[in-house]
């Protein structure tokens, strides 16, 4: 198993229980792959560097997993079609 981290950058134009029911959503995403949540890191509302679908705050989730390395394809693609996530990027920690 190894350690990854996805970040998802959240719409700041939907509703707080529409943001979490996005956050939910991911992280169950994550654990139908068969991963396993560790933490959900919650950064709030940030200011873009640039303008997202003519937005420019949004907020910031950090969510670290344990999975086997062909999880975070199959979560990806499930993230890529969800209508409030602007941005996402999961990556491997290292074990340092």
């Amino acid at each position: 198993m190894n350690k990854y981290e996805l970040a998802l950058v959240v719409s700041a134009k939907i509703e707080d229980d529409a943001r979490t029911a996005t956050v939910e959503k991911a992280k169950e995403y994550i654990t139908r792959a068969g991963g396993v949540v560790s933490e959900v890191e919650e950064w709030g509302k940030k200011k873009l560097a640039y303008e997202v679908q003519k937005m420019t705050e949004a907020f910031y989730y950090f969510i670290q997993f344990e999975a086997a390395s062909e999880v975070p394809a199959v979560v990806e693609q499930d993230i890529r079609i969800m209508d409030n996530v602007l941005r996402f990027l999961c990556v491997r920690k290292d074990e340092a």
